[in-house]
């Protein structure tokens, strides 16, 4: 592979059995994880250095920092889209490139990214067709989950019908359809305005409890992050490390009411004091992005 050289990816060595069950039960386990672009090369960017990061069943964690700072990088990592430069990530205890042949997680990005030739059903039944579900089977699975992001009166409509709120309604639903353990969020709800925003966010909550799933989720939004997570994990700017963990222990049936809560203004408090002073240079995310698409250029 040019430009990405990739050492140690096995599992991580821990020697205390209470840390190795930890990890063989986690969503996600990721061990002195780096990622570099265009290794060796004059244009080398180093992406992340060190990253260790221990997600739990049932797990809602943030990722948050400066733009340019390697959130979207490390979770591109979890989906196994890219390969760690240096050490190792775990996905449902799998090595991530198992977990994706094995389609152990769903992802949801800011756009919804749905086909308008097909209906609301079969953009759900999607995942479903390609992992050989029989017709009736997929259906009824299809169905299930849009009963669950309350849209199964919208079934037979095709996307564009859609607010942009219910169009992200329909990706989770998508992304949920063959219950996967690990849900993987890019910025999902980044393009809507703020009410829109706020009630998906409460959705996503009651969805993904109601499915059991683990989720990971980039933001630049602090109270977004507050409100979703048990733990929101800080970034520096690249390199991307990670500063801080600051764990949200707010009740888990989260409602307007929670906004009002001065423990949520304190714990928002909390993250922006983590992030302060951690300004990234306005070049970075360009950056990134532009060493990343040069190194895929050359393995292609």
């Amino acid at each position: 592979m040019n430009g990405d050289r990739v050492v140690d990816r096995d599992r991580p060595a821990l020697a205390d059995p209470a840390q190795r069950a930890a990890v063989t039960n986690s969503a996600v386990a990721i061990s002195g994880a780096s990622k570099s672009f265009n290794v060796g090369t004059p244009g080398e960017v180093d992406a992340l250095v060190d990253i260790d990061l221990v997600v739990a069943a049932g797990e809602f964690v943030s990722l948050i920092g400066p733009s340019g700072c390697g959130k979207s990088t490390l979770l591109r990592l979890i989906a196994n889209l890219i390969e760690p430069t240096a050490g190792s990530v775990l996905v449902t205890g799998k090595p991530a490139a198992r977990a994706r042949a094995d389609q152990d997680y769903g992802m949801a990005f800011q756009q919804a990214g749905l086909f308008d030739w097909r209906s609301v059903v079969r953009n759900v039944e999607l995942p479903l067709e390609l992992k050989g579900w029989d017709r009736r089977r997929r259906r009824e699975r299809a169905l299930e989950m849009l009963a669950l992001v309350k849209l199964d009166e919208f079934v037979d409509h095709r996307p564009w019908q859609l607010s942009g709120g219910m169009q992200q309604r329909v990706a989770i639903a998508r992304a949920l359809a063959a219950a996967p353990p690990l849900l993987l969020m890019d910025e999902p709800f980044g393009a809507l305005d703020e009410m829109t925003r706020e009630h998906m966010q409460s959705e996503l909550l009651r969805i993904c409890a109601e499915a059991r799933t683990s989720v990971v989720f980039v933001t630049h939004s602090i109270p977004e992050a507050v409100f979703l997570s048990h733990r929101v994990v800080v970034m520096s700017p690249r390199p991307g490390r990670i500063t801080h963990v600051v764990t949200v222990e707010l009740s888990p049936v989260r409602t307007v009411d929670t906004r009002e809560d001065p423990y949520f203004f304190g714990k928002i408090t909390q993250v922006r004091e983590a992030l302060r002073g951690l300004g990234a240079s306005t070049d970075d995310e360009l950056l990134i992005e532009q060493a990343s698409r040069a190194s895929h250029a050359k393995e292609r």
